[in-house]
């Protein structure tokens, strides 16, 4: 792992690439008492010319920066969050899994680790970058997920664009109970309870009726990485014709848009571009009157996806092709872990 520390200063001193094990922290440590703490998640991956690169880390830093400030806590700068990246990588270079059979997973952990008894920011600061090799996130053909209508995973003018530590805890119970019945993982409802907002750790979704690609836009969901990049290979898609998709559209998404959709899909540094198999609704614990009083289920609502459809598969291909450097980079999102 690769360790950086800072004081209150918010001057960053040397990091130091050491062996993988436990760090000492006082029990007044910020990060434990108020929960002051950031994480990055990304991937470094082998291409078919043989380099390890990473993909679009600028945008990881750039948002742990913009977390940072929110929460109080001194940035990493650019150049310093890249550097640690690459040392990371190469220290661990031979547990980069060969191309194609998974990658090496960075976890980038920005934490309060001084004491401070009362209610304020942390007198230190620590910055840690661990690895570890992983395969697929999801299992199976595609994803299966249950809309979650009696918890909210974030509310406007808070913290769900930050991708805080204490953002994931609060949905471990309800993704819990979701898997307990076979489901993959949950979708969360906005603050209304109207309109979706994202899944527990990837961002949404679905092909409409009339081929154009719907996810809610940002302001309480997280600005996932792969969601951009996501967006941009979906608009040149549409532009070409390619597979039938006729346009890309960020706003609200209603629960009956997601019901009426040819597909749907989740994306995410895990989760990469999954296909959506299924999604169920509940009756209850749902602001859903006008879905519910249409429905003559006794239990919930649900819907069928094509696993992948055809602007999946698009996608998928497209993102695929350029990780691997199947296709020129045209636009600079791969960054040598040993060249840079």
């Amino acid at each position: 792992m690769v360790v950086a520390k800072c004081q209150k200063d918010g001057e960053w001193a040397d990091f130091q690439v050491q062996p993988y094990g436990p760090m000492e922290m006082e029990p007044a440590a910020t990060v434990l008492n108020y929960g002051q703490a950031l994480f990055e998640g990304m991937k470094a991956h082998r291409t078919s010319k043989g380099r390890i690169v990473l993909f679009r880390p600028e945008m990881n830093a750039r948002r742990m920066a913009r977390g940072a400030e929110r929460f109080l806590m001194p940035p990493i700068p650019e150049k310093l969050f890249l550097e640690m990246c690459g040392a990371a990588v190469r220290a661990n270079a031979d547990w980069v899994p060969p191309e194609g059979k998974g990658e090496l997973y960075l976890r980038p952990l920005l934490i309060g680790s001084g004491g401070a008894l009362g209610v304020g920011a942390s007198p230190e600061y620590t910055f840690v970058i661990y690895a570890a090799p992983v395969g697929r996130y999801f299992s199976g053909a595609g994803a299966r997920l249950l809309v979650e209508g009696s918890h909210n995973r974030a509310a406007p003018l808070g913290t769900g664009d930050v991708k805080a530590a204490g953002n994931y805890a609060p949905c471990f119970a309800p993704q819990k109970a979701a898997k307990d019945a076979g489901y993959s993982d949950i979708l969360y409802l906005d603050a209304s309870g109207e309109h979706i907002e994202e899944a527990a750790a990837s961002n949404f979704f679905c092909v409409d009726k009339d081929g154009v690609l719907r996810t809610p836009d940002l302001g309480t969901i997280l600005p996932g990485v792969t969601r951009d990049s996501t967006l941009h290979l979906a608009r040149l898609m549409a532009a070409a014709g390619e597979a039938g998709l006729k346009g890309v559209k960020e706003g609200s998404v209603s629960v009956e848009d997601v019901l009426a959709s040819s597909e749907a899909f989740v994306t995410g540094t895990g989760a990469g571009v999954t296909p959506v198999a299924h999604v169920a609704v509940s009756r209850k614990g749902f602001g859903l009157q006008d879905i519910l009083r249409a429905s003559h289920q006794d239990t919930k609502l649900s819907a069928d996806f094509l696993t992948p459809g055809p602007v999946v598969s698009g996608l998928q291909e497209a993102l695929r092709a350029v990780q691997r450097e199947l296709r020129p980079d045209t636009d600079g999102w791969l960054w040598d872990a040993f060249s840079s």
